[in-house]
């Protein structure tokens, strides 16, 4: 069965995977209300979601998780019937410099959402659903082979990775223990328009823009699956309607890249867009000292996904690649504004003046 709603919550909605399932939903859902929830840190961006900004169903919300006074009372006002919670400090480098930063917003944040879902649902869960977005790195690492399924255990290794743990297993916590409706999602390494530029894929896109030097951890053979943004917000939409409530539905690509493949791959592609001799990126690549707890491999089995609700990608790798070159290279004015950091400037005059 379709499960429809009229106010849908999605926390960290202006950041890179969440403006997408926020565009997503309000094109495809004018008979809902979706609210937009997010603290615009370092990685929220207003100007992700200019397109849609006007759209009668669209609400910005500035709110911080970590206040759970504030949260309730949007809970209170809004009355939603659904949260899609996104909102997360998520780049592992970070975590390690500053790991209670990621335990304030990935678990407390997570913990006061499910309080005041908790408390305003009262127990009439009906038509109610608390969706949780979380990372494959919870399962720790892989060897050579095999893939993280649904069942396997959780084994995180940095404080990114453990902080998501934790605020899995209290979502799980309150369905077991409260019967709130809830659903989780594992997903593997997002790529594509809009991603902040701490990341592999849009940092070097810019340092090869720029010619500035290609750092790789360790030997560069760390293996990731990758996952195209705009199909991952594909799969949150029917996860959302169709997914069965209690169940984890890991989120993948079936696209195993080693990190020094594809930065080769990268590199191939950025020279062709930009006329260059092929070859001359390459040369930017520099090996740097390896991070500290930095897994092997990661890769999902999305198989249930898609043997129980027809969920395939829509793209190959070469093709999302392309696509989110292109995107930035088309779109300088937004990456020039998020390195420099003049993106926060959008919400000041759209919403402040």
């Amino acid at each position: 069965m379709t499960r429809n709603f009229k106010r849908i919550l999605v926390t960290g909605g202006a950041g890179f995977i969440g403006s997408h399932v926020v565009r997503l939903l309000v094109k495809n859902y004018p008979d809902y209300n979706i609210y937009n929830l997010d603290n615009l840190t370092y990685a929220g961006n207003l100007e992700n979601l200019k397109d849609i900004e006007n759209e009668i169903n669209y609400n910005f919300l500035k709110a911080d998780i970590t206040n759970a006074e504030l949260i309730d009372g949007l809970f209170d006002d809004y009355q939603f019937d659904a949260i899609i919670h996104l909102a997360a400090e998520s780049h592992v480098d970070r975590s390690i410099s500053d790991p209670l930063s990621f335990v304030k917003t990935n678990v407390i944040g997570t913990m006061n959402l499910l309080n005041s879902a908790k408390r305003i649902w009262q127990d009439d869960y009906s038509d109610k659903l608390f969706y949780h977005i979380s990372t494959d790195e919870v399962y720790g690492t892989l060897g050579e082979k095999g893939l993280f399924t649904e069942n396997t255990a959780y084994d995180p290794n940095s404080p990114y990775s453990a902080s998501k743990a934790s605020s899995d297993h209290f979502v799980r916590a309150y369905g077991e223990t409260y019967g709130l409706p809830y659903i989780i999602s594992n997903c593997s390494n997002n790529y594509g328009p809009n991603q902040f530029p701490e990341k592999l894929i849009p940092l070097f896109i810019h340092n090869i823009v720029e010619k500035k030097d290609l750092p790789v951890y360790g030997d560069g053979k760390y293996t990731r699956d990758w996952l195209y943004v705009i199909d991952h917000a594909r799969s949150i939409d029917l996860i959302l309607h169709e997914g069965s409530k209690k169940e984890t539905y890991n989120i993948g690509g079936f696209n195993e890249w080693q990190n020094i493949d594809l930065i080769e791959l990268l590199c191939k592609l950025m020279d062709e867009k930009l006329n260059r001799e092929i070859g001359s990126s390459a040369k930017l690549i520099n090996y740097v000292k390896d991070r500290p707890g930095h897994d092997k491999r990661y890769a999902i089995d999305a198989s249930k996904l898609s043997r129980t609700l027809g969920w395939k990608p829509s793209v190959t790798f070469e093709e999302g690649l392309s696509k989110t070159i292109d995107w930035y290279l088309h779109n300088k004015k937004w990456l020039d504004h998020v390195v420099s950091g003049d993106y926060k400037e959008y919400y000041k005059k759209q919403y402040l003046e």
